[in-house]
C-alpha cells in the first residue's frame, strides 16, 4: 500500500500550505499595520486577514461541482498555482490593495485544497487505512503552522523584520506542491470510472495497490456509479459442505452457493436465509427501540458490521488468516487438484475436467460459485481471473471478489429481468452464530446444531453489468462500455435522494458543531493565557521581545498537537471515527468548563494561569485527535461518487461560513458576555455535539465507500418507516 500512502502524503501538502499561511499572516499583520499605518483603520486590517476566508468561501461554491466535471487532480494543480502566484504577489505588494488581491488568490488556493484533498485521499486510499491516510491533512496542516511560526520567529529577530519575506516564502513550498501534483499525483480512479475511462482507472489502481490484479476493486468502482437505488438486505448461512449439503430446507438447490477455502480440500456451502433478515435493522443485542428511542436506525445498522468478532473457535480462525475478514482473498495463487470437478473456461475455450488443475493456477482464493441445476444450462457465472477478465463456468452461477475491509463483491443472475445481474456486497456477520457449536435458529432456517458456520450479511441491489458481457468473456473495461450508462452528472435533484439527504444531514451537522465548539476562540485566547502563566516574562528575561515571544509561544503550542495527531492516525482505523468522537468530546467539554470556572472563581494569578494553560493544552490535544480531522474524513466518505464533489462543497461552505461567524463574533461576544460566557457557550455546543454523534453519526471505518453509500440508502429508508 506504499503507493497510496505516498500519494496521500503528497496531496496533503496542500493543507501544509494552508497551515503555513494561517500562521504567517498572524505574525506578518503586526508589521503590515506599522508600514501602512493601519492602527486607525481596523476594517482594512481585518480585511487583510479575512480576505483568504472570503476567497476560500467563494471558490468552495464552485470547487465541488467543477471537480466532478474536470477531475480532482486538475483542481489540486490549480490550487498549487494559486498558492504560488499569491506568494509572489505578496512578496512584491507595493500597497494594501495589491496585498488584498494576493490574499484573495491565496484564499482560492486554500479553499480548493481544504475541500478536495480529503475527497482525493478517500477515493484513492484502501478501506483498511483510509482513516489513517485522511488524517494526513490535519497533521501536515499543524506541521505547516509550526514551521511557519519558526520562520516568522526567526525573521522577527532580524534588525528590520520584513512581512513581505514572511508571506512570500509561501511560493517555495507551493512550487514543490505544483510539481508533485503535475508529475506524481494520479487522477482519482473513482472519478475516471465515473467518466468511463476504465483503462486509465485500472492503471492508477495497479500503481496505488502495487499489484496487477485489481479486478475486484475495479468492479466495485463501477458498481458505485449505480449506488443509491433499490437495496435489500439478505443473510446467508455458511458452513462446511459436509454439514449443510443435506439440509435442503435452507434453500432450493439452485440457491446454494459453494465457497472454496484457502486450504486444499476445504469447501463450504452458503445458503440464503429466508424470511426477515436480522442484520442491522434489528441488532444482535436487541432492537433499536430497546437501545434508544431517538437513535437513528442507521447507526445500529452500521454498528452491526463492526461488532467484535470471536477471535477463537470460529471458521474464520480455521480457514482464513486475516483477522478483519472472513472472506480473505489469498495473495498467492492457489493450486488444488480437488477443484477438477468444476470445469473452468480459460481464454477462448472451455477446459475439460481433466485439465481443470492447470487453469487453477490463475484463480484467486476464495472463489464463490453458485452450483448450477444442470449441465445443459447455459453458463452464467462470474469467475474472476488475474488479468481482469470475466469468464464462465459450466457448473456455477456466481463468484466473489475481495473489495477490502473484509467485504466481498459477488453477482447472481436477476430472475426478474432478462440479461440483468444483481450485485451482492458480502460481509461476515458478528454474533452468536459465529461461534463453534452454538447455533441460533433464524427465521425460515433451521441450522444444524453441530459444527461451524458463519452468518454472512449481504447488501443486494441492481448491477450495472449485463450477463451478455460475462458470456462473451469481456474484460471489465469492455463490459462497462457495453453496459447501461453509469455516469451521473452532478445535479441538485440527486441531493433529495433519501440516502444522500440523510448523509448531508450528518455532514452539515457535524461541520456546524465543529466550528462552534470553540477552536477559534481558544486559539484566539491562547497567547493571553500563556502570557498570564509567565512564559512571556521568562522569554523577555532571555532578551526576546514581546512580538517574538508570542510567535515562539504559538510554535510550541502547535508542536504539542503533533503527537496527538499521531495518536489519531493510529486509532482512526482501529477504534474508529465514532468512538474517537464520543471519547474526546467529553474531554473538550470538561476543559472548557475549567476555563469558565477559572474566570468566575477568584484564585491566585499563578494558580489561574497554570490551570488555564493545562486546560488549553488538553483542549488542543483532544481536538486534533477527534473533532479536528474526523468531520472532513466523514464528509469525504458518506456521499456517492456521482455527487461527492457537490455534496462536499456544501459541507465545506458550512465549514467556512461557520469559521467566519465564529471568528468575527468573538470580539463582540467577549465585550458583551465576557470570556466565561463565551467558553460557556462553547461547552454547551460540545455537549450537543456528543448527543448528535451518539444518535446520528455511524461508524464507517474499514468499509469501502460504495458500501457506505448503500448503507445510507438502506438506513434512510428504514428511518422513514420508523
Amino acid at each position: 500500500m506504499s503507493g497510496a500512502v505516498l500519494v496521500a502524503l503528497a496531496a496533503a501538502i496542500g493543507n501544509l500550505l494552508q497551515g503555513w499561511d494561517n500562521a504567517t499572516i498572524a505574525g506578518a499583520v503586526l508589521y503590515i499595520k506599522k508600514e501602512f499605518n493601519l492602527q486607525t483603520q481596523p476594517t482594512i486590517e481585518g480585511l487583510i486577514v479575512a480576505m483568504s476566508l472570503i476567497g476560500a468561501t467563494v471558490i468552495t461554491t464552485f470547487s465541488g461541482p467543477v471537480s466532478d466535471m474536470l477531475g480532482r487532480r486538475p483542481m489540486l494543480i490549480i490550487s498549487s498555482v494559486l498558492y504560488f502566484l499569491s506568494g509572489l504577489v505578496m512578496l512584491w505588494a507595493p500597497n494594501v490593495y495589491v496585498l488584498l488581491l494576493a490574499r484573495l488568490l491565496d484564499g482560492f488556493g486554500i479553499g480548493l485544497a481544504v475541500t478536495l484533498v480529503p475527497v482525493y485521499i478517500s477515493e484513492t486510499a484502501p478501506p483498511e487505512i483510509r482513516g489513517r491516510l485522511n488524517t494526513f491533512p490535519q497533521f501536515t496542516g499543524c506541521v505547516g503552522m509550526f514551521l511557519s511560526y519558526c520562520m516568522v520567529f526567526g525573521v522577527s529577530l532580524t534588525q528590520s523584520p520584513s512581512w513581505r519575506l514572511m508571506l512570500g516564502v509561501l511560493s517555495i513550498p507551493s512550487l514543490a506542491y505544483f510539481f508533485l501534483a503535475l508529475f506524481y499525483l494520479p487522477e482519482s480512479p473513482r472519478w475516471l470510472v465515473s467518466k468511463g475511462r476504465m483503462k486509465e482507472a485500472k492503471q492508477v489502481l495497479q500503481r496505488l495497490r502495487g499489484r496487477d490484479d485489481v479486478s475486484g476493486e475495479m468492479a466495485l468502482l463501477m458498481e458505485g456509479m449505480g449506488a443509491g437505488g433499490e437495496v435489500s438486505i439478505e443473510e446467508y448461512i455458511i458452513g462446511p459442505d459436509s454439514e449443510l449439503a443435506d439440509s435442503q430446507e435452507h434453500a432450493e438447490e439452485k440457491d446454494r452457493i459453494k465457497l472454496y477455502g484457502a486450504e486444499e480440500g476445504l469447501s463450504w456451502i452458503a445458503k440464503p436465509v429466508t424470511g426477515q433478515s436480522t442484520l442491522g435493522l434489528v441488532s444482535r443485542h436487541g432492537s433499536v427501540a430497546n437501545q434508544s428511542t431517538l437513535m437513528d436506525p442507521m447507526v445500529t445498522l452500521f454498528g452491526s458490521v463492526h461488532e467484535k468478532l470471536p477471535e477463537m473457535g470460529s471458521m474464520r480462525s480455521m480457514l482464513f488468516s486475516n483477522f478483519g475478514s472472513m472472506f480473505n482473498v489469498a495473495e498467492n495463487q492457489v493450486k488444488n487438484e480437488n477443484w477438477d470437478e468444476e470445469s473452468q473456461r480459460d481464454g477462448d475455450k472451455h477446459m475439460s475436467d481433466a485439465s481443470g488443475a492447470e487453469s487453477d493456477d490463475n484463480l484467486r482464493s476464495p472463489l464463490l460459485s453458485r452450483q448450477g441445476t444442470g449441465a445443459e444450462e447455459p453458463p452464467t457465472s462470474l469467475s474472476m481471473r488475474q488479468g481482469s477478465n470475466f469468464t464462465t463456468a459450466n457448473g456455477g452461477e456466481q463468484t466473489s471478489m475481495g473489495i477490502g475491509g473484509g467485504w466481498q463483491l459477488a453477482y447472481r443472475k436477476d430472475e426478474k429481468k432478462e440479461g440483468a445481474l444483481k450485485r451482492i456486497y458480502l460481509h461476515q456477520e458478528a454474533g452468536a452464530g459465529s461461534r463453534r457449536g452454538s447455533i441460533v435458529s433464524l427465521p425460515g432456517c433451521d441450522v444444524p446444531a453441530e459444527g461451524e458456520f458463519i452468518h454472512a450479511a449481504a447488501l443486494v441491489s441492481q448491477s450495472v453489468l449485463r450477463t451478455e458481457s460475462i458470456l462473451a468473456q469481456q474484460s471489465i473495461e469492455e463490459a462497462v462500455e457495453q453496459s447501461e450508462p453509469i455516469t451521473k452528472g452532478p445535479g441538485w435533484r440527486a441531493l433529495f435522494e433519501p440516502g444522500v439527504k440523510h448523509a448531508l444531514i450528518v455532514g452539515v451537522g457535524i461541520q456546524i458543531l465543529q466550528q462552534f465548539s470553540g477552536i477559534n476562540g481558544v486559539l484566539y485566547y491562547t497567547p493571553q493565557i500563556l502570557e498570564q502563566a509567565g512564559v512571556g516574562v521568562l522569554l523577555s528575561n532571555l532578551g526576546i521581545g514581546s512580538d517574538s515571544a508570542s510567535f515562539l509561544i504559538s510554535a510550541v503550542t502547535t508542536l504539542l498537537m503533533l503527537p496527538s495527531i499521531g495518536i489519531a492516525m493510529r486509532l482512526m482505523d482501529i477504534a474508529g471515527r465514532r468512538l474517537l468522537l464520543l471519547a474526546t468530546l467529553p474531554v473538550l467539554l470538561v476543559s472548557l468548563i475549567v476555563l469558565v470556572l477559572g474566570n468566575v472563581i477568584t484564585m491566585g494569578a499563578v494558580t489561574h494561569a497554570v490551570i488555564s494553560t493545562i486546560s488549553v493544552v488538553v483542549y488542543f490535544c483532544c481536538f486534533v485527535t477527534g473533532f479536528g480531522p474526523i468531520p472532513n474524513i466523514l464528509c469525504s466518505e458518506i456521499f456517492p461518487t456521482s455527487v461527492r464533489g457537490l455534496c462536499i462543497a456544501i459541507c465545506a461552505l458550512t465549514f467556512w461560513f461557520g469559521d467566519i461567524i465564529v471568528t468575527y463574533s468573538l470580539p463582540v461576544m467577549l465585550t458583551s458576555i465576557g470570556l466565561a460566557g463565551v467558553f460557556g457557550i462553547y461547552a454547551i455546543v460540545c455537549a450537543i455535539a456528543w448527543v448528535f454523534v451518539f444518535l446520528k453519526v455511524p461508524e464507517t471505518k474499514g468499509m469501502p465507500l460504495e458500501v457506505i453509500t448503500e448503507f445510507f440508502a438502506v438506513g434512510a429508508k428504514q428511518s422513514a418507516k420508523e
